[in-house]
Parts: C-alpha cells; sequence; structure tokens
C-alpha cells in the first residue's frame, strides 16, 4: 500500500513536473537550430524504435538525417551530434532538480529506517536506558571521495539549487528564466581540474549544506534522547579524502594536502562567523556583546589568513562566557540559538572534515628502500633483509630523515608530507587529520612501513596520534588479513600505539577493487567473512575493531542500497561504528541536499543501531553458508573464466569508452595506477572499469556469474534452498537486489551491433547469454515478475533516466564504430565519446 502512494505521488511531483519543465527545455534558444526540440523528440523516438528492430546505431543515425533533416554533410552531423549531447547533459540536470525538489514529499511514504521510528519503538518500549547509552556510544562517519565522477562546478551546483527551490513552489515563470541560464551555462570544467580544485568543489557542498544538516540532525537526536546534556558530538562525523589521497595520483603532493588542510579550516570559520553575525543581531546585550565581539574578530582574521589560527578551546571560552552572561544577567533569551551554535563548534571544532591520508603500500615500499640503501642497511633491495631485521628497522632504529637527501620525488613527498602532518593537527586539531590508509594491504609491513616512516619522519612513538589503516582490497590481501592483524596485535611497540590510540583498530576493505578482482558476489561474501575473522581477532585480543567500507556509487562498487546493505551485517560483525566513502557524483546524487543528507545520514544510523535495538541480530546457518560459499565459487570460476578470455582487455580497450575516462576534465587523477604501457587488470582504476561497462550499458561487474551460479543450483536440485536463502538472509536478499538494479540499468540492445563482430562477437555473445540468464534466475528465485518489482519508485526512475540518456548513447555508440573505420573525423568522433560520458554518468547517479 506504502509502495502504491509512493509511486502515486512520484508521478505527480516527479513524472508530471518534469514532462511539464521538459516541454519549456525543448523551446531553448541556446541550439540556434529552427525546430530543434521537435528535432529532439524524433531522435529519441527514432533510437528507442530503432533498437528494439535491432538496428544498430549507425543506421539509426542515417536513417534519422537522412528522413527526418535536411543535414546533408557528415560535418553538419557531428555538430548535430554535439548539440544533441549538450542537451541532454542539461535535460539530466533539469530531471535531477525536480526528483531532489520531490524528495521531501516521496520520504513521507518509506519504511521504518529513520531516527524518529526508534524514539517511537523505545517510547512504547520504555527502554529508554538502552536507547540513550547506544546513542551516546555510536557514531557514522561518512568520508567524502574526489573520485573523476564528481565534476560539477559551484556554478552549475546553484542553478541545481535554485531549481528546487523553484520547483518545489511551483515558480514556472522563474522556472523558465533558470532553465534559460542552465541552456546558457556550461556544464564542464574548462581544464582538468587540480586535487585543489576537486576539494574546493566538496568544500563548497560542506559549507552551503553539510555544516546545517549535520548541526539539525544533531540537534533532533538531542531533543528526542529526552537527555539536556547529551554530548556525543562524534555521532555522525565527516571524513575528507580529495587533497589526501595520493593513490595512484601523482598530483597530490605535500603541498596540496597542507593547502586543502587550510581550505577546509578557513571555510568554517566563514560557517561560524556568518552564524555568529546572525546570532549577534539579538544578543544586543551590553555584556554579550561585548564578549562576542572578541569572538567576532579572531574569526574573521581565522577565515582569511592562513596564519593566523584560533583554537577550538577559544572559540568555546567565548561562547561559554557569552552563555553565562545570558543566563545571570538577561534571562537566557536567546540560549537555545547559542546552544546550537556551540554544539556545531563541538562537532566541527576547527576542522570541519578529518583529512585522511592514504598511499599504495607499493609507494611506501619504494621510499623504505631508498631510505635502507641510503642507511646502508640493503644494497638494491629490502629482499636483503630477513623480515625479522626489517621490522626491526621500523620500530627500532633511530633515523632522522630529511626530503631534501633524496632525488626521487616519491621519496622526497612522502617524507615531506608525514613531517607536515604535525602542523596540519597544529591549526586544525588532533581530528583534522589523524588517519593514514594503505592500499593494497597483503602484509604487515603495510603497517609498519608507516609506523616507521613516522619514527623516522620526528614523531617520538608516544606522539604518533594517527590510527594506521590498512586497506585489504584483493583477495589475497583478504585471506592475509588475520594473520596480519593478529601478527601486528603480537608485536609490542605496534600493541602500546593501539593503547595510546583507545584499543580501537580502524581495519578498511575494499569494495571496489575486490568485486573487479573477485566478482560481484565472491568479493561480497569474502568482505563479510573477512570482517567476521578480524571482529573475532580483534575481540580476543581486547581491541574494539572498526570497519571502513569503501564503497563506490553502483553495486558493483560496494553501493546500492546503503541502509539495506548494513541492517543485513550479521551479529558475529563488530558495530561501534559506521565508516564508508562517499565517491564521485554520489556524493551531491545522494547527499546533495539538506533533505537528502539528513536522511542517508539518518539510514546509517539507524542501520547500525537496529540489530541490538529490535532484536534482530542476524545469523547465517552453517547451512546457509555452505550454500553461499557454492555459489560464491561458482559465480567467481564463472566471472574468472571471464577475465582470463583472450578478448576481455581487449574489448574494453576498442569497444567501451575506457581509455577516454582519462580524456575528459572530470578528475584529477590517471585512469590507471603506474606508466605500464600494456593494459592490465590489475592496475586499472575501479573507476572506469565499472564505468565503462555501465557506459556500454552491460554493468557485468555487478552481476556476472550469479546466473550461471543459481542454474547449477537449479540443476542440481537445489533451487528450493536458494529461494529460501533469498527469503531468510537478509545479505543475500540485499546482493540480490543490488544485482537486480545492475540488471535493470543494462541494455543489450544498444550493443547488440556487436554480435556479428568479427573480432568481438563471441565474445560479445558470452556477456550477453549470462546477463539474460543472471536476469532469468534472480526472477525465479525472488519470486519476481520484472526486475526491482518491489521498488516501484526506483524502477520508474531507473527508466526515465534511461530513457533520456539514449540519444546520447546512441550517439556515443557510432562514435566508437566510426573511429575504428579510420574516418578524416576521427579526432571529432573521439571527442563525441568523451563528452558522452558526462551526462550518462549523472543520469545514472551510481554509474561509476
Amino acid at each position: 500500500m506504502q509502495q502504491n502512494k509512493r509511486l502515486k505521488e512520484f508521478k505527480k511531483s516527479v513524472t508530471n513536473k518534469y514532462n511539464i519543465y521538459n516541454s519549456l527545455f525543448l523551446s531553448l534558444p541556446y541550439a540556434e537550430m529552427e525546430n530543434f526540440g521537435t528535432l529532439v523528440r524524433l531522435l529519441f523516438d527514432q533510437c528507442g524504435k530503432g533498437l528494439k528492430k535491432g538496428k544498430n546505431p549507425q543506421d539509426i543515425l542515417d536513417n534519422f538525417f537522412t528522413h527526418f533533416t535536411d543535414i546533408k554533410t557528415e560535418r553538419e552531423r557531428l555538430d548535430f551530434m554535439f548539440r544533441i549531447i549538450q542537451y541532454v547533459e542539461r535535460q539530466v540536470v533539469l530531471y535531477d532538480s525536480v526528483e531532489d525538489a520531490a524528495f521531501p514529499k516521496l520520504q513521507q511514504y518509506t519504511g521504518s529506517s529513520r531516527i524518529k521510528d526508534y524514539f517511537q519503538f523505545i517510547d512504547q518500549s520504555k527502554n529508554w536506558d538502552k536507547i540513550t547509552k547506544q546513542l551516546s556510544t555510536f557514531s557514522a562517519r561518512i568520508v567524502l571521495t574526489a573520485h573523476p565522477t564528481q565534476f560539477y562546478t559551484p556554478a552549475v551546483l546553484d542553478i541545481i539549487s535554485e531549481l528546487r527551490s523553484l520547483i518545489d513552489e511551483n515558480r514556472i515563470d522563474d522556472i523558465d528564466l533558470t532553465i534559460q541560464q542552465l541552456g546558457l551555462t556550461s556544464l564542464l570544467n574548462a581544464k582538468k581540474p587540480t586535487p585543489l580544485d576537486e576539494a574546493k568543489n566538496i568544500i563548497y557542498i560542506l559549507r552551503h549544506t553539510y555544516y546545517d544538516a549535520v548541526g539539525e540532525l544533531f540537534q533532533y537526536i538531542k531533543k528526542n534522547t529526552r537527555d539536556y546534556d547529551f554530548d556525543n558530538y562524534n555521532i555522525l562525523k565527516l571524513g575528507f579524502w580529495p587533497g589526501g589521497d595520493r593513490d595512484g595520483n601523482p598530483f597530490v603532493t605535500a603541498k596540496i594536502t597542507n593547502q586543502v588542510a587550510d581550505e577546509l579550516r578557513l571555510n568554517l570559520m566563514k560557517c561560524y562567523y556568518n552564524e555568529l553575525k546572525v546570532l549577534r543581531k539579538k544578543l544586543s546585550f551590553e555584556k554579550v556583546q561585548s564578549s562576542l565581539n572578541g569572538l567576532n574578530v579572531k574569526l574573521y582574521k581565522a577565515m582569511f589568513q592562513e596564519n593566523f589560527v584560533i583554537s577550538y578551546g577559544e572559540i568555546i571560552a567565548h561562547l561559554e562566557e557569552a552563555k553565562s552572561l545570558l543566563e545571570t544577567h538577561y534571562h537566557g533569551l536567546y540560549l537555545d540559538q547559542l546552544k546550537k551554535l556551540m554544539d556545531k563548534v563541538h562537532i566541527f571544532k576547527t576542522h570541519f572534515a578529518s583529512l585522511d591520508i592514504r598511499q599504495d603500500h607499493s609507494k611506501h615500499y619504494e621510499v623504505v628502500t631508498e631510505v635502507l640503501k641510503k642507511q646502508g642497511a640493503i644494497k638494491e633491495a629490502l629482499e636483503e633483509l630477513t623480515k625479522e631485521e626489517l621490522a626491526d628497522w621500523c620500530l627500532n632504529k633511530e633515523l632522522q630523515l630529511n626530503p631534501d637527501d633524496y632525488s626521487v620525488d616519491i621519496v622526497k613527498d612522502t617524507i615531506a608530507n608525514i613531517q607536515q602532518l604535525k602542523s596540519i593537527q597544529a591549526k586544525n586539531g588532533e581530528e583534522g587529520c589523524n588517519r593514514y590508509i594503505i592500499s593494497n594491504s597483503e602484509d604487515i609491513f603495510s603497517v609498519l612501513f608507516v609506523f616507521g616512516l613516522f619514527r623516522w619522519s620526528g614523531f617520538k612513538e608516544k606522539d604518533i596520534s594517527f590510527d594506521i589503516i590498512p586497506l585489504f582490497e584483493t583477495m589475497k590481501g583478504m585471506d592475509a588479513s588475520e594473520t596480519v592483524m593478529q601478527t601486528l596485535f603480537d608485536i609490542p611497540a605496534y600493541r602500546d600505539h593501539l593503547e595510546r590510540r583507545g584499543d580501537a583498530h580502524t581495519i578498511m576493505l575494499g569494495f571496489s577493487d575486490g568485486t573487479k578482482d573477485g566478482g560481484y558476489l565472491k568479493a561480497n561474501w569474502s568482505i563479510l567473512k573477512t570482517k567476521e575473522t578480524l571482529s573475532r581477532v580483534c575481540k580476543k585480543n581486547g581491541i574494539k575493531a572498526k570497519f571502513f567500507d569503501g564503497r563506490g556509487g553502483p553495486p558493483a562498487r560496494g553501493g546500492g542500497k546503503t541502509h539495506r546493505f548494513y541492517a543485513a551485517q550479521t551479529k558475529a560483525v563488530a558495530n561501534h561504528e559506521i565508516q564508508l566513502t562517499i565517491q564521485g557524483q554520489t556524493i551531491t546524487s545522494t547527499y546533495g541536499t539538506k533533505e537528502q543528507f539528513i536522511h542517508n545520514a539518518e539510514q546509517l544510523l539507524t542501520a547500525g543501531l537496529s540489530n541490538n535495538l529490535f532484536g534482530k541480530e542476524h545469523v547465517i546457518s552453517a547451512a546457509d553458508r555452505r550454500l553461499i560459499e557454492s555459489l560464491s565459487e561458482m559465480s567467481y570460476a564463472k566471472y574468472e573464466s571471464l577475465k582470463q578470455h583472450p578478448k576481455f582487455i581487449p574489448y574494453l580497450e576498442h569497444r567501451s569508452t575506457l581509455k577516454y575516462y582519462t580524456k575528459a576534465n572530470i578528475g584529477s587523477r590517471p585512469g590507471k595506477r603506474g606508466n605500464k604501457k600494456q593494459l592490465t587488470l590489475s592496475d586499472l582504476r575501479a573507476i572506469s572499469f565499472v564505468g565503462s561497462w555501465s557506459q556500454l550499458k552491460q554493468n557485468v561487474p555487478g552481476y556476472f556469474g550469479l546466473g550461471t551460479a543459481i542454474k547449477k543450483c537449479k540443476d542440481e536440485g537445489r533451487m528450493a534452498a536458494v529461494k529460501k536463502l533469498y527469503k531468510e538472509v537478509p545479505f543475500f536478499r540485499a546482493l540480490m537486489h543490488n544485482s537486480m538494479m545492475s540488471l535493470a540499468k543494462s541494455n543489450f540492445e544498444l550493443t547488440a551491433y556487436m554480435k556479428d563482430d568479427p573480432e568481438f562477437g563471441e565474445f560479445w555473445t558470452i556477456l550477453y547469454d549470462e546477463y539474460q540468464l543472471s536476469e532469468k534466475m534472480l526472477l525465479e528465485v525472488s519470486g519476481h515478475k520484472i526486475l526491482m518489482e518491489d521498488e516501484a519508485v526506483s524502477r520508474e526512475s531507473v527508466k526515465i533516466r534511461e530513457n533520456i540518456v539514449l540519444p546520447l548513447l546512441v550517439i556515443q555508440q557510432n562514435a566508437l564504430y566510426q573511429i575504428t573505420q579510420n574516418t578524416e573525423y576521427k579526432e571529432l568522433y573521439e571527442k563525441i565519446v568523451t563528452r558522452s560520458l558526462y551526462g550518462n554518468i549523472n543520469a545514472s547517479r551510481n554509474s561509476a
């Protein structure tokens, strides 16, 4: 019933409104063509009909130009296709704005995953001690990353925000003007953004959305706990990777890291200053004014002068003085508003969001090698030392490193960066930068190298105020993780470090590279088992395990329905804190407005609290585990056979948009790690890997192998057991739902022409057969008649979005084909492929 009401509201507030405003959009003058709107409609229609009839993109476009336009030459056709791409990009923005404006109305019909539902439950059960205790210690950390799918400029974000407000108020004339503004405003970066540019774009969202959103959510929780002194200011924490994440990004330097830390602090000071400015107008009392004027002057300096630093303690001291004066002399007038500002200061302190440092283990290996060569410990390679000798250097040898003593850039910069972390903490506070993450961790030296580099770079052991976080992301890394962590816990010096860090250890698990390596089911099942194992190891050693999930936007990179995923974790997984990355366009699409941010942050919190609160402690029986293991291995075997196919990498290189990700001005980092001429899967970034499958509308990493695995179970007479697994095990059901989303976003009609390709036809058929089998098997397992049957609104949204970008995709596929035909316009067709990435990424909202 609720789903029907929500779908009805969706059609009223989204579908109908979008159709109305889209009619305004079709009349935009920017295309400089007569009847452009009419031609756009005709092209949409021809693309849909042509693909259903099995026509290839070349024939569809040729038929359109021949029968419906006066455009004759190939060059004129290219100009028109560029205009279509520009149109679709803006059409996506319009649809996003309409859907976002309807978000609050649609949430009236959602299920019980909101904080208020939990308070209502507790109110009925009278178990307030339990909820208060949980809320006073639990935490969720949302870490914002700068992966190359987040590219709207602040100017465009302002237009989107304005459109949302106008649509919500049905101000048709103003909407018309703003749509015209959108039509004339460039949506793209004029040049490739630097890491600092990326950081500033996301800090813009921090300042204009998250500052108020986090404050409002905290006030709501505080009010409803019935605890006037509720002070868990860490219940929702923000993390930040732009400017600190140097894994595979040579453009992130020590200088950039320092600049980003300053940007975070300066922008937070602007937030404090502006809120204090409003408050001071109300607190017009002589004694209070005197106290707040001093703070006002300091904040003004602090938001413009990088070297003028005001501490968290100083800010709070001024506000505490004003609070005391209000209570003593002015009847507590406007005290609530002052306390709300104080709560924000307690939450954000002077850092706004914690800047994480991340680097790949191979880079630390290179740095340590150069350091020990200079020390005379080795001649060429670390393998000259035993593991015990190498560990002794990291744990006990006293060195004093100077970056200027080294000529290799990565060595100089790594040392310089670690040495400057003290000054960043001095300016932004310890929480401003106190985590160091190591990608591709597979042995104890992933952690010990970093521990040693801190010691050698001027940190006394007792002063290493950093959590050193291994990131286990490959199958090999996850398999080794138990031994790695136990060995670390057995090292006295490292155990002492953990004691100083509160006997807690954050461990990161990477969904993106895990899926690329092991396939969808194998990766996710391995991650769950790894969490259970590491929870047990940590508990045995008296360590509080905190898991940090490297989740991307789409299901293939750990995305999908976040609440469903965390609510389905088993009781064997430590549940002290939820930590996850929010990547790419998901920052603006899922957490872009205050309402969306609060809703999704609530879902994270309630997912983490749900097991204990409602008694839903999920346990997967031994028999169910054996079945999931069997499905996992069978699906992995099918996926592995695809990876080993001789056309796997060539198909991506020559029939997808893979190599064009690096040409697009959508991110500062290269599309792959390293500089090898020969493309390998291990060096290929998960973003461009998954994104390329998404652009093809094949979404292979989100389901490939599932159909084969389930079919084998069916052939063996185990289908009833798989259906029971889907019905009774939330973890398995969550994965199947995400795979169904990946299937629903697939459209093999777009690339059906490839079945006749002399080089790749057989490979395309393998993909298509598994797609068909996976859809058939998942529908049978779930008992659904159509994909996403129980998610009507999401299904409708996907349908509209996929329809919007259909002409863009046909144009993209045509361009990819023309590039292989030695056309004289090859360079322009390559530009078309690059430009077409943007609209599809945004339309999919979780495509990469």
